[in-house]
């Protein structure tokens, strides 16, 4: 397209020639009302014949692309070679005459701005915000090429290039266009958001001005003037005598960034000035950190709640796996951003069902508690529906006692006792059940292999949602809640419940965490297997992915066939587990045992041989002893002797029940995987027919679209990449807690005044206290814990477990009272405080800190 551009000849869809900045700058002077300052764009071929080509840069971006995100010196040095390259390189003479032919039709000596335009920036998933260089108040030729220069230069700035290695991009395949505009001599300058950036309300448009130009503003050396519009209606303005921006200038410019953000179709960040009354806008790219919302066409408002916050995994889901959940699960879900959410809007329409509801999350996660009660608070955004009459009779819901009830009215709770044979005979129905899959599943292909899935899908629900299992860890929970509610009120024990529920028994996930304890014991004596799995772990950190095939290996050593047995038998009874394990795209740890290896490393130097049965026994004790000192403390008050009778029926009935409510979803795993492995055959026969380019292919496609591509034979590729780009700016997005069809992101606060000064409040889920180094973990494959140290992370889900066995206390930003972190520290007797918001930012790894589970806080010491 030649090396220079005028603005009116190229617009949107070039973004391959000019860079985003520039073509979103060219369509922006397209639009009827939208002012943009004159200019020319030096477009990417220019780039590419100069820079990209030249021997000395292209000789360096071999050694660049080798650097990976985690080397930052390597980055540091090699991006600066690069840079000082492109500064010196020399401009053919057809380019420096291009330029200047434009630059005359500016004015030579007009102040203009050199802005970078990258193609990839300002994309609709990937701003690229602040990562390549802009200057302002350039004039003359020769200062203009010197700043074309530095723009190029600027896109192997350290910063630059790790953003890209973050988000997926080759250096190679990204090109450089720059922008030349005039100069706005502007009385005022600023940012619109056409979404409140702070909530992510969509119907809120934050304006951010300063006097004069608006670098400051932009580049963070100075705070501007804050007015918030929704409706055309200011409903935020700065306290100041003389603003910058009067109340009409405001929302015109609202209304301004409202057009835009409708021909662009998402919301914009918009940076503008304003010189003699007149907005001019210099840039505007997408916002891609807003959290999607779900599609609705109703014209209602809504509410939904997060439901990877319930299970634990917030991380993005492809489609296969979020579309298996979808199916699995007993109500509707509504999908954005690669996560499933829970429309809540009728529940809390109707006053009968809000109250039980509101109370139910007050237990289970206090922070969704507080963010829907803020969104109830509102007036006018939910309307108020009257109750539906019942048509029948219902059975009202088991509700615990209330904390406040009378010492005489210490009844049990509405749930009935379950037959006590009743959880060993789930157990039983549910491994059968699966081993009947197991062996129907070998044969079938093609479209019979998706009937027999879909099929399977409803005896996984008729196992997951069996009324017999829900009656039964119902009665868990409820005389959990029993007990810490009355012997809060007699004895002023809190969170009593807690050292009562140890080493239970059928409980699946803890059982996991201790076994491989003794995977480790079978590894302990053999040195030649020890150092050979610790070359493992290295070169699976180092992002070598040896599958299984490391087992055979290692079965070569002196000891070896005994500690490829035990991990194979491990692998046998929990290899379906993995982090994240509700989507069944993830990589199990049959998929790739050494995921496991650091674990088994660590329980080998921490603990002496023996230490599962230890561990079950010490906890089993310590329950023990905690019965007998509660009995005997109720024995001595008033009627003491049916205060202790009812308490000992509750705590059997926890030691009965509670460790069945970890296997529904150990069946659920079981099936996902062998539904996984089943799929991945059938991806293969797909790739050895051209059907699909790549087995994982199918990760991308929901389990519909799927059977038709099984059927027809033939896939959308097109499809299958968008999907795949997609997920990776998902993964880049934390969902809420709550949102709103309005796009409003909240994530509740605790709303107490009973914690230490400085400290991060939580949820309390297992009492007691504990002092130690905080590790904080953000991938278990790569932990590193010694006894004594405390686990901060995200979320935990099942998968985590065998790092409870060392940890002394747990800090997760995600859980609520009967989540997995919950259950299982509460099994091993962990202090543990889950929903602490933004611990793992907040806490150094290996700062000293105390946990409170009983009061539910963290300290941060010196």
């Amino acid at each position: 397209m030649g090396y220079v551009l005028g603005f009116g000849q190229f617009g949107a869809t070039n973004i391959a020639d000019v860079g985003g900045k520039g073509a979103r700058l060219a369509e922006l002077s397209r639009l009827d009302g939208v002012r943009v300052p004159d200019g020319f764009c030096v477009t990417t071929d220019a780039f590419r014949q100069v820079v990209a080509e030249a021997p000395a840069v292209a000789a360096r971006l071999g050694p660049l692309a080798r650097a990976g995100a985690g080397d930052p010196e390597a980055i540091r040095a090699l991006s600066a070679d690069i840079r000082e390259a492109v500064e010196s390189v020399d401009l053919p003479a057809e380019l420096v005459a291009a330029i200047g032919e434009s630059l005359a039709r500016i004015g030579e000596d007009v102040p203009c701005a050199v802005r970078s335009s990258a193609t990839a920036e300002d994309l609709p998933d990937a701003s690229f915000a602040g990562q390549q260089d802009s200057f302002l108040n350039v004039v003359g030729l020769e200062e203009i090429l010197r700043h074309v220069r530095l723009c190029w230069a600027s896109l192997f700035s350290e910063r630059a290039v790790t953003y890209r290695r973050r988000n997926g991009f080759e250096d190679r395949k990204v090109r450089m266009g720059v922008v030349v505009q005039r100069m706005v001599a502007a009385d005022a300058a600023g940012v619109l958001f056409t979404a409140d950036p702070v909530t992510s309300n969509r119907k809120v448009a934050a304006v951010e001005a300063v006097r004069g130009l608006g670098e400051a503003l932009v580049s963070g050396r100075a705070a501007g003037e804050v007015h918030a519009v929704r409706d055309d209606r200011i409903v935020t303005r700065p306290d100041v005598a003389r603003p910058v921006l009067t109340d009409e200038q405001v929302v015109r410019l609202v209304r301004l960034g409202r057009r835009i953000e409708a021909h662009f179709g998402q919301p914009q960040d918009i940076e503008w000035c304003l010189a003699d009354d007149e907005f001019q806008i210099v840039q505007s790219r997408p916002i891609t950190t807003l959290f999607p919302i779900p599609s609705v066409d109703d014209g209602e408002n809504h509410v939904y709640l997060s439901v990877g916050h319930q299970q634990m995994m917030t991380d993005a889901i492809r489609p296969l796996g979020l579309s298996l959940w979808q199916l699995t699960t007993p109500r509707p879900m509504a999908e954005a951003g690669g996560r499933l959410f829970v429309d809540v809007t009728a529940i809390l329409a109707k006053p009968a069902g809000r109250e039980g509801f509101l109370t139910t999350m007050e237990r289970s996660d206090p922070l969704m508690r507080d963010a829907l009660q803020t969104v109830l608070d509102r007036d006018g955004f939910l309307r108020t529906l009257p109750d539906e009459p019942p048509t029948s009779a219902p059975t009202p819901a088991p509700k615990p006692a209330p904390a406040s009830a009378s010492a005489s009215a210490g009844a049990a709770p509405v749930q009935e006792e379950p037959d006590p044979a009743i959880v060993e005979q789930l157990i039983r129905e549910n491994r059968e059940s699966v081993d009947a899959l197991r062996r129907e599943i070998r044969e079938p292909t093609g479209t019979a292999l998706l009937d027999l899935i879909m099929a399977d899908v409803e005896e996984l629900r008729r196992l997951l949602f069996d009324r017999r299992g829900h009656r039964t860890f119902m009665a868990a929970m409820e005389a959990t809640w029993w007990l810490n509610d009355r012997l809060a009120e007699w004895l002023g024990e809190t969170n009593a419940a807690d050292a009562l529920a140890q080493s239970v028994p059928h409980n699946v996930t803890s059982e996991m965490g201790l076994a491989l304890l003794d995977v480790a014991d079978a590894v302990r004596p053999h040195a030649d297997v020890v150092a050979f799995l610790r070359r493992v772990a290295d070169e699976d950190r180092a992002g070598d992915d040896a599958g299984d095939g490391f087992l055979d290996e290692m079965a070569r050593l002196p000891g070896g066939p005994e500690a490829r047995d035990a991990l194979r038998a491990y692998l046998d009874a929990y290899g379906m587990r993995c982090a994240g394990e509700i989507d069944v795209t993830r990589t199990r740890w049959s998929e790739r045992p050494a995921m496991l290896v650091p674990a088994i490393l660590g329980h080998i130097a921490n603990f002496a041989p023996g230490e599962s049965r230890r561990r079950f026994e010490r906890g089993l004790q310590e329950s023990r002893q905690k019965e007998r000192e509660v009995l005997e403390r109720l024995r001595a008050l008033p009627d003491g002797e049916r205060k202790a009778a009812e308490t000992k029926r509750m705590i059997d009935r926890v030691r009965a029940y509670s460790g069945y409510r970890e296997y529904p979803k150990y069946g659920m795993v079981s099936r996902y995987f062998l539904y996984k492995q089943a799929l991945l055959r059938e991806a293969g026969r797909l790739v050895g027919e051209g059907v699909l380019q790549a087995k994982d292919d199918i990760f991308y496609l929901r389990m519909e679209e799927l059977r038709d591509v099984v059927r027809t034979g033939e896939a959308d590729a097109d499809l299958i990449r968008e999907r795949r780009e997609a997920f990776r700016s998902y993964e880049a997005l934390t969902p809420p807690r709550v949102l709103t069809s309005d796009g409003e992101a909240l994530t509740g606060r605790y709303r107490r005044d009973d914690v230490p000064p400085g400290a991060l409040v939580g949820l309390p889920v297992s009492a007691g206290t504990v002092e130690g180094r905080a590790r904080v973990v953000t991938d278990m494959a790569r932990a590193d814990l010694a006894p004594g140290d405390i686990l901060v992370t995200t979320s935990t889900d099942p998968s985590w477990t065998p790092l409870f066995v060392t940890a002394a206390g747990l800090v997760t930003e995600v859980g609520g009272l009967m989540t997995h972190g919950a259950v299982i520290a509460r099994e091993y007797g962990l202090p543990a405080v889950v929903g602490v918001d933004g611990a793992t930012r907040l806490i150094r790894d290996g700062q000293r800190i105390r946990v409170d589970g009983t009061a539910g806080h963290v300290e941060l010491l010196p």
